[in-house]
Parts: structure tokens; sequence; C-alpha cells
């Protein structure tokens, strides 16, 4: 069975205070029966290496450069990442999508960056409403995974895949738990078609996720965790969920 991982997207926010706050409460409640880890924003990694460092809780960034160094103003390489002990980066989360124009290739060159020192990468794909409303979710899931799929090569199964349907990504609305595990039955069919390691890879789900629905979410075959946005920005409803998944 694969042991199941949350991890925390606390996107653009954050504070020492409430950070500190935020940390203790979900040190405070472990251990837990999952693998959990909170990726944060670039200012705060140092911090969240320091509080974080005797426990059980990973941590991260929400992003990367696919570059190793140079004249590239305002990017942070995988290098940097290392040097704060980032265990996962996840890369091609749809806001980067849609208001950075990130491509399919550009998120599947960030994954190799980060596999190639280490880090594991959180694959983001998923739909819009306007997709899913014109039959499109296959194709398009498919179309973004596989590119990474390519890129990887024999190194596919090492990073995590997270499905994240657009429409339900900070809007209250969340996909059915039968929705959401058509979708990665998909997905995980079409790793088998690419990797050996497949029914041994976490795809997780996010949107949405709440400590009420987290259960039978995470209940589905194909469910291994969840990318958390905003119910991880509060100690309570984050632990309820990881418990949810323990």
């Amino acid at each position: 069975m694969r042991r199941k991982l949350v991890a925390g997207n606390w996107k653009m926010h954050g504070s020492h205070t409430t950070n500190a706050e935020l940390l203790s409460g979900i040190i405070g409640s472990g251990p837990y029966g999952c693998d959990v880890a909170v990726c944060v924003p670039f200012p705060y990694l140092s911090e969240t290496a320091v509080t974080l460092a005797r426990s059980q809780i990973r941590w991260g960034a929400q992003d990367c450069s696919k570059h190793e160094q140079g004249a590239y103003t305002g990017e942070v390489s995988v290098g940097m990442l290392v040097e704060f002990g980032c265990r996962y980066v996840i890369v091609g989360h749809s806001e980067r999508r849609q208001f950075h124009a990130e491509g399919d290739q550009l998120v599947a060159d960030k994954a190799k960056a980060a596999l190639s020192r280490g880090v594991t990468p959180i694959v983001c794909v998923g739909e819009t409403l306007a997709q899913r409303e014109a039959g499109e979710t296959e194709s398009v899931v498919k179309r973004q995974l596989s590119a990474v799929i390519h890129t990887l090569g024999h190194c596919a199964g090492e990073m995590v895949v997270a499905y994240e349907p657009v429409w339900a990504i900070g809007t209250g609305r969340t996909a059915t738990p039968e929705q959401a595990q058509a979708v990665h039955a998909l997905l995980r069919a079409q790793l088998r078609a690419a990797t050996p390691q497949a029914d041994a890879m976490k795809i997780l789900y996010g949107g949405s996720v709440k400590p009420d629905n987290a259960s039978t979410l995470f209940g589905q075959a194909d469910i291994d965790g969840g990318l958390i946005g905003g119910a991880s920005l509060k100690a309570s409803d984050f632990v309820a969920i990881c418990r949810a998944a323990g």
C-alpha cells in the first residue's frame, strides 16, 4: 500500500509570526501516519528549515528555475533550494500556468532540473472549467503529463503527480470523489505505460480539500494524499487533513 502524502501549499501567504504559530501547531500535533510537507514562499525557507529540522515534517518550495545559474534575475535555482534542505518543489501549478504563461515543456524542464539535484518535483496537471465542460479533461491532463514523462525518461517514476482541477482551486467547489478518482485512474494508467514504478508513485488531489471531505477523497483507490492550499494555512484544518490521510 502506498503511504500517503499531504503537502501544504502556502502560496503567497505568511509572515514571521503567523509562520511560527502555524508550524508550531503542526509539529505539536504529530506524529502522523502519513508523509507531511509544507511548500513555503522562498523568503521563509530558512526559518522553516530551522523550525522543522528535528521534526518528521518535510519542506519545499513552490517553484524553481529550469536553469542551474546565470543571468536570470528573480529566478531561484534548484541548487539554491538544496542548500535550504528542500525535499520537494511544486512545478506546473495552475496559477503558474495561468498567470506566468508556463507551458508544458517548461514545466517538464523544471521537473528534470529538480530531479537532477535530488529534489522531488510535485508536478501539477489539471483542466479548467471550460475544458471540463467541453469534454477535454482527458486530453488536457494526458498532454500535460506526457510532456513530463517524455522529458524525464527513465526517471519519470521519481516524481509526485498532483491532479488539481483548476475549477476547484480556491472556489469552494470540489470534484466528487468519483470524478477525482476517474482522473487519477487515467493518470495511473498513463504512468503504467511509461514506467514500472507507476503503482508505487503518489498521485495527489488538489482542489479545495477540507477536513470534512478529506477522508472520502483519500479513500479512493488512486488518490494518495493531497496538495492543500487554503486549508494548509490553518493548523487545525491541516492537521485534520493529515489525520484523514493517516
